[in-house]
């Protein structure tokens, strides 16, 4: 059975020189994380949805189908985790999740036992009376989720909750906060830089440019099928848009040959270790090649990542070896080629 809609959504937010107008709805149990460049609209959307920032019209925010954009923040059966986490410094671990509770209308006593609890879900219990200095970033963002979820809201709000964590810490609180999110019975809205954030902690990504929706799906479905330059970097792919004829995509003066059966406008994908480099024009009739000419050259991971200019622009991943045997060097013209086997095309 399909989980009923807890969130419905339109955020319509106008301000000189941007606008805002994203549907958006979320599932009850169901993670959300909205994607985009800088200055696409999510903190903008996050904050409408908070009621830090007023709707223009048009707008509106539904919870488990009550009308709440015309509350006062304070008064949305909502929780929010910062960036920073906003932690009072002067308050203990448990008074900081205690402060909620309070806010909407518990005794001392309940909230501190509120947060007590809470505390002990999040793995603090034996940090209630430490203050926010005394604190690891690790144990800072589960102290703000904590008190986030300590008021019972129907809709949970993260922004970058795992941007201030050193990469360790990321890798133990990122499998800490999916547990929490999966018990969680409300809708959850994520806004994250971080492709494996959302990669694993949402259900369903929605990509944002602009101020609106340009793609949206589960993980494996944006991933698999990117449909921006944007969608693509955060992948990991090339992508291309072209025309199809069959099984072939004419690319600007590039004509690749795919796996499937496609007629009008397509994109092309693939990823940059598929791409195969030569010093000169390999034998044979390879399938998908160009002549390119290198504009750069970096380390990417543990490989050697190739800037490639030419008919197209690419990216090509070589090991440090080949690099060596090719004697890659930028403004060295080369031949680059993909397998048809590895490259894919999908209706634009």
């Amino acid at each position: 059975m399909t989980p009923p809609t807890a969130l419905d959504a339109r955020l319509v937010v106008t301000r000189p020189g941007f606008a805002l107008d994203l549907e958006l709805q979320v599932a009850a149990g169901e993670v959300v994380a909205l994607l985009g460049p800088n200055g696409a609209g999510k903190t903008t959307a996050l904050r409408a949805l908070a009621g830090l920032s007023p709707l223009s019209d048009g707008g509106r925010i539904t919870l488990d189908g009550r009308s709440v954009h015309g509350l006062a923040a304070e008064s949305r059966p909502v929780g929010m985790v910062f960036q920073d986490y906003l932690l009072f410094p002067h308050l203990s671990a448990l008074d900081n999740v205690a402060f909620g509770p309070r806010c909407h209308g518990a005794t001392k006593a309940e909230a501190r036992r509120t947060a007590a609890t809470w505390l002990g879900r999040v793995g603090l219990a034996e940090h209630a009376g430490a203050k926010p200095r005394q604190l690891s970033g690790g144990q800072a963002q589960r102290v703000a989720l904590a008190r986030a979820l300590a008021v019972r809201p129907r809709l949970l709000l993260l922004d970058e909750p795992l941007a201030a964590l050193d990469a360790h810490t990321r890798l133990e609180i990122r499998s800490q906060l999916r547990r929490h999110l999966a018990e969680f019975d409300g809708a959850t809205v994520l806004v994250t830089h971080d492709p494996l954030d959302a990669m694993v902690l949402a259900d369903r990504l929605v990509v944002i440019e602009n101020g609106s929706v340009v793609q949206q799906g589960t993980p494996g479905e944006v991933g698999r099928r990117p449909r921006t330059d944007y969608v693509a970097r955060l992948v990991g792919l090339n992508l291309y848009r072209g025309h199809a004829c069959d099984q072939q995509v004419k690319v600007e003066d590039v004509l690749f040959s795919v796996a499937e059966h496609l007629d009008g406008p397509a994109f092309v994908a693939f990823s940059p270790a598929a791409v195969a480099l030569y010093r000169s024009r390999p034998d044979g009739s390879p399938r998908n090649l160009w002549q390119a000419g290198i504009e750069g050259i970096e380390r990417h991971g543990d490989n050697i990542r190739i800037h490639l200019a030419g008919p197209i622009s690419a990216f090509a991943d070589v090991t440090p070896a080949a690099v060596a045997d090719l004697e890659l060097a930028p403004g060295q013209r080369i031949w680059a080629s993909v397998k048809a086997t590895e490259t894919h095309a999908y209706p634009a």
